[in-house]
């Protein structure tokens, strides 16, 4: 069972990637690995245990048997079996949290990591169900696309945050879905270079671009950006009261009113 990041996956020394082979094949001693009928008539509890088995033979790079984990998917998001679900999420909960905390997004977020990884598995059990599992062949593929979901939820909040920043409220629609970004939803509205060159023409010199770049396309506090360019400012406080007061005229600006009112 996979237990570490999908970008990390390397070949063993038979040349296999390790957690794609999901078919029956020759176990650690010989014996064919356990059938698919015999896997969806097993208990939970002895599912779970060869789970934890299977990752301790992944991290000791010993072969390893990927098909109980996907049989725990399966029925958390065919099945809907909400046990399952939940031993799913006990399982990789620290996985997720880890992949978390390496998105470059995370540290300006404000949020916790466990925020983020309930919403990470919320998302990954939306968009999974019985009719698109099939989709998913093997367990590398499902734990990347719950790697893109950890991702995803990271970087959506930090858009949403920055967005609602830059926007007087009255012009953030209320009708978005929860599957998209409030700044996706407005600026798709409009084509992004004609936006940004505009927001580019409302700025008054290096010091306020640094900051809005910095702020929105970095996503850095007012602190960092200091630390990064303390050399433009006396202190963060600048840094504050720039962003500050480009924001208020921007909110103000009525040419941007119109282009992305919805």
């Amino acid at each position: 069972m996979i237990t570490q990041p999908s970008d990390t996956l390397t070949r063993n020394a038979q040349g296999h990637t390790p957690g794609v082979a999901l078919r029956p094949r020759q176990g650690r001693e010989g014996e064919l690995a356990i059938s698919d009928g015999t896997l969806t008539q097993m208990d939970l509890a002895t599912l779970v245990r060869r789970c934890a088995t299977e990752s301790e033979h992944f991290y000791r790079g010993q072969p390893h048997d990927t098909s109980f984990s996907y049989e725990l998917f399966r029925r958390a998001l065919v099945e809907r079996d909400e046990q399952a679900w939940e031993q799913l999420y006990l399982h990789y909960s620290g996985l997720v949290e880890g992949w978390i905390r390496r998105s470059g997004a995370f540290v300006s977020s404000g949020e916790s990591s466990e925020y983020f990884v309930v919403g990470a598995f919320t998302k990954f059990w939306r968009a999974i169900g019985a009719e698109r599992f099939a989709s998913f062949p093997s367990l590398a593929s499902l734990l990347q696309y719950l790697q893109l979901c950890a991702t995803s939820v990271v970087i959506d909040s930090v858009r949403a945050q920055s967005w609602s920043e830059m926007l007087p409220e009255e012009l953030i629609s209320p009708h978005h879905g929860p599957q998209t970004s409030p700044d996706e939803e407005a600026v798709n509205r409009v084509d992004r270079e004609e936006f940004w060159r505009f927001i580019n023409g409302q700025l008054s010199g290096e010091v306020e671009r640094v900051v809005l770049y910095c702020s929105f396309v970095l996503g850095l506090t007012p602190r960092a950006i200091y630390a990064k360019r303390s050399e433009l400012f006396s202190s963060v406080n600048d840094v504050y009261n720039v962003k500050r007061n480009v924001l208020g005229r921007l909110s103000r600006n009525q040419q941007l009113r119109q282009m992305i009112d919805v």
